[in-house]
């Protein structure tokens, strides 16, 4: 990237927040930090009204507005794979909101631009799994999210995947996330007196209420990272033949995949697990075409499996 594109990058990444930290700069462009304060000092060299605080970041004066940008092709392509993606994989209002936005990305493009986006339109499908249904309130994330963002109490009636009964409950949310096509929010619940994560697709009945909640709640990435050291992980390594190696492609993700290397005629794939058991399972699927490296409790676990299921016969 030319210093001029990294400048006006560098603005618009200044009016995207409050507050911008030099470091959150020079991480972005993998420049230095004497190179921020230099492109910083030429913007407001060039009459950019940029206020900057030692320890704090740099802000751009209240009411201050860089003029319509152009985007490029390849930024138009990514909103337009973003369309399609929220489409499937989002409510139905949060779908529309982005479709408005779409329209005023669209806008502002060049023609030619235009119809290199309509030739990507008519041959670009997310499709989404089937005989799921994300959402069993149609507008449910947006609702979600402004509980969060206004630390608002939410009364929901919930069904837990092992009970044939729902319950009711007050939350207290702190974060929503997506995982293998679900989302889910976790939340402080005042019945169980713990966080808990509840599947959106299970809340039959979602309601913010006038109630702010006091208690102080950790961010969801700092509930994520304690609760991935709470866990008791173990270290699975298996090698499985290259031919079978691809068609475990997708599947590998579900069951903790963290690396693989190439040995000889297989590939080693490194996993961690909370639940042996379960892996064994899965492993069983492909065990004639793979050998389990470590630990020894996987393959006394998959023995006692492969038994049981000898003894029925």
């Amino acid at each position: 990237m030319n210093r001029l594109d990294r400048l006006t990058a560098i603005l618009i990444q200044l009016q995207s927040k409050r507050v911008v930290r030099a470091q959150e700069i020079a991480d972005r462009f993998d420049i230095s930090l004497r190179t921020v304060y230099r492109d910083v000092r030429t913007l407001e060299e060039a009459g950019i009204p940029i206020i900057g605080e030692a320890g704090v970041g740099y802000s751009i004066m209240d009411g201050y507005r860089l003029p319509p940008v152009m985007f490029t092709r390849e930024e138009a392509t990514a909103f337009l794979m973003a369309e399609k993606i929220i489409e499937r994989y989002t409510d139905s209002g949060t779908s529309e909101h982005f479709k408005s936005a779409m329209f005023k990305i669209r806008s502002v493009l060049r023609s030619t631009e235009k119809d290199f986006l309509e030739n990507v339109d008519e041959n670009f499908v997310v499709f989404k799994n089937r005989g799921r249904t994300l959402f069993k309130n149609e507008d449910s994330l947006q609702p979600i999210l402004q509980s969060i963002c206004e630390k608002r109490v939410v009364a929901i009636e919930y069904q837990a995947l092992n009970s044939e009964t729902s319950t009711q409950r007050e939350i207290e949310p702190i974060g929503m996330f997506l995982q293998m096509s679900c989302w889910y929010v976790i939340a402080f619940c005042r019945l169980r007196s713990d966080y808990r994560t509840f599947r959106i697709d299970r809340i039959s009945r979602f309601e913010i209420t006038n109630e702010i909640f006091k208690n102080a709640h950790p961010t969801l990435h700092e509930h994520l990272a304690k609760i991935s050291h709470q866990k008791d992980l173990k270290k699975v390594i298996i090698r499985v033949e290259k031919m079978t190696a691809k068609y475990i492609e997708t599947q590998k993700y579900y069951y903790g995949f963290l690396s693989e290397r190439e040995v000889g005629t297989c590939m080693e794939m490194t996993f961690v697990s909370a639940s042996l058991t379960g892996f064994a399972h899965w492993y069983l699927t492909i065990a004639t075409h793979a050998e389990i490296v470590q630990p020894e409790l996987l393959k006394e676990t998959v023995r006692e499996i492969v038994n049981g299921i000898a003894a029925r016969f």
